[in-house]
């Protein structure tokens, strides 16, 4: 496990080579191909369990290097050529059938033209007909002119998912995001001036964040993305993975992440009846667990993100005596 020798560094740029440094090899991937695409049920906007497809892009790795970020293990080291971007969406809507919503998801910004080249987006949206809502991501800088020029091409609605990541304004600039909390209210002012909804990423327990604490900012930043107008907002347990975590690990900053912390986060977000929230369980076997009710516990994060209310807590005895296990 890499091990954090000296102070985490001060300065964005030190930051950027201290994350690189930690870094193993990416997974090879093809420009012609979607590293993943899935069909998930989600609800809707309307109280409808929606068919969604969710497309993993294949791209150019994003420009920021958020400490917390594994997803560059899937991306290449140059831009997709022009038509790229058009064939993974044709080539993972060709077998996944029919859906109702569809969301382009790429290790970054749909938004930065480096990793979507701006004349895909005509094609892309074509391909698209017939879904009636499509969900791309994009870092609050790149909200700007390109989210019009796609919004009016598509024939359903459009919204943006925008990684808020935390409420904690001192933990969120060492995330090294490159982003204030003030810059993600006028992101999602602009996108709400012009009709688009937002949805906000929210990570619970992100690094630098004590375990004691974790719950309370998760709390907040379920608050403040709501208070902002997203309409929904998906919770993104930490995880190692990447090098910097488990760098970060090594030097107490950063502590695996409960399950129990993650379903307290979720009761709270629904109870609040604001939006819509959600919890990512692609990687559920990396939070902390109890070996006797992990898959319970599981099953009930999956029925609550599906019915979105509250599930009847599970009562596990072994819990109170026995250590988390892994």
């Amino acid at each position: 496990m890499p091990v954090l020798t000296e102070p985490y560094p001060e300065s964005r740029s030190r930051r950027d080579s201290w994350i690189l440094s930690l870094r193993q090899d990416r997974n090879p991937v093809d420009p012609r191909r979607p590293y993943g695409f899935f069909v998930e049920e989600e609800m809707d906007l309307r109280g409808h369990l929606a068919r969604t497809a969710v497309i993993m892009l294949t791209n150019r790795e994003c420009p920021w290097r958020c400490v917390m970020c594994d997803l560059w293990k899937n991306t290449l080291t140059d831009s997709v050529p022009p038509g790229a971007i058009t064939k993974q969406v044709e080539f993972a809507m060709d077998r996944l059938g029919p859906v109702e919503v569809v969301k382009l998801y790429n290790s970054g910004s749909f938004f930065d033209p480096r990793a979507v080249p701006v004349e895909d987006y005509a094609a892309v949206a074509d391909r698209l007909r017939g879904s009636r809502h499509v969900i791309v991501e994009s870092h609050p800088a790149l909200v700007g002119d390109r989210v019009l020029r796609l919004r009016d091409l598509l024939q359903g609605t459009l919204e943006v998912a925008l990684g808020l990541e935390t409420a904690q304004p001192e933990v969120l600039q060492k995330l090294n995001k490159g982003m204030t909390l003030e810059q993600f209210a006028q992101a999602c002012d602009y996108l709400r001036g012009i009709g688009i909804g937002v949805r906000a990423f929210v990570i619970v327990q992100p690094p630098f964040t004590p375990e004691r604490e974790a719950g309370y900012w998760a709390k907040r930043s379920i608050d403040f993305a709501f208070d902002c107008g997203a309409g929904a907002v998906s919770l993104i347990p930490a995880r190692a993975g990447n090098g910097a975590m488990e760098a970060l690990q090594t030097s107490g900053a950063f502590e695996p992440l409960r399950i129990t912390t993650v379903e307290e986060v979720m009761e709270y977000g629904l109870t609040q009846k604001r939006g819509r929230v959600f919890v990512d369980l692609w990687d559920a076997q990396l939070m902390r667990a109890c070996a006797g009710c992990r898959e319970l516990r599981l099953e009930r994060l999956r029925w609550m993100n599906r019915q979105q209310r509250t599930a009847l807590a599970i009562d596990c005895k072994d819990c109170q005596d026995a250590p988390a296990t892994v």
